[in-house]
């Protein structure tokens, strides 16, 4: 399918105030598509809208937590009732945390479990059905390289990500030959606030990797490259893709040195 084929195509985009998701809104309107943008930051979502989109493209606002069992159900009965059947869903709302697993609060533990795996499933499973009977549609989830090397102080995070990296697997597998393509970007540590809110979230602290990241466009360019050329799995940075090598061949050692930086980490913070 060439660039101009998504034209004017309805795509939703969740967690799309900021970071990663507000730069795949703005990639997919330059691309002249109409995007449901998704978040509880309305006022981030209106500025976002606002901007001048050169695709002639357009970000319609949606206010929505993510976090609410009925949230994917008011998602896509709003949107099929206003708008066109949408091509392009992209499951980008993530939450995360590091510490020590056993000073999680539960209610921490339950938000992740519910926006980053719960909220995936049940979007995807509304929306696919449409795609499918249609012959054609793309669905691009936002995972990470933990979920490929589960990490000390990320225990959640990493499974979450994990589960979207078997569950995108799986899909693709099941969906050869019908028209629609599904894919996961499994990036590295990103410059966005996404640090910040984990710290702020009860017993939280902050990354290590947090200098490390790329920009948040950099993982757009990548994710929206699945538009015209969809695959199973993609880097975001492309030489990211030794990471199962990397598990494969040095998780012993992983396994040896315990949580000696989170011990470092708990005596700076």
């Amino acid at each position: 399918m060439k660039q101009a084929d998504w034209k004017d195509s309805i795509a939703v985009v969740t967690g799309a105030s900021g970071g990663i998701g507000a730069a795949i809104t703005r990639r997919l309107a330059g691309r002249g598509l109409c995007v449901i943008a998704v978040s509880r930051s309305l006022e981030r979502l209106k500025a976002l809208a606002a901007e001048d989109h050169p695709g002639g493209g357009v970000v319609i606002p949606f206010l929505l937590d993510l976090n609410n069992p009925d949230s994917a159900e008011h998602l896509y009965e709003e949107v099929a009732r206003l708008y066109a059947p949408i091509r392009v869903l992209v499951n980008n709302a993530g939450l995360g945390w590091y510490g020590y697993f056993d000073e999680m609060p539960w209610e921490v533990a339950g938000e992740i479990i519910r926006v980053n795996m719960v909220t995936t499933v049940h979007l995807t499973n509304l929306f696919l059905p449409g795609m499918k009977a249609r012959q054609l549609g793309r669905i691009i989830n936002i995972g990470s390289v933990v979920g490929s090397i589960p990490s000390q102080g990320v225990v959640m995070y990493a499974a979450s990500k994990a589960f979207m990296d078997a569950f995108t697997t799986a899909l693709h597998r099941e969906l050869v030959r019908t028209g629609v393509r599904v894919g996961v970007v499994r990036a590295g540590p990103v410059r966005t606030e996404f640090y910040s809110r984990a710290a702020g979230r009860a017993n939280g602290r902050r990354l290590p990797t947090e200098r490390m990241g790329i920009s948040a466009d950099q993982v757009a360019r990548v994710a929206c490259s699945l538009l015209d050329r969809p695959r199973q799995v993609v880097y975001a940075p492309a030489y990211l893709a030794v990471t199962p090598w990397v598990e494969a061949c040095f998780g012993w050692l992983m396994n040896r040195l315990g949580p000696l930086l989170l011990e470092r980490k708990a005596t700076r913070f």
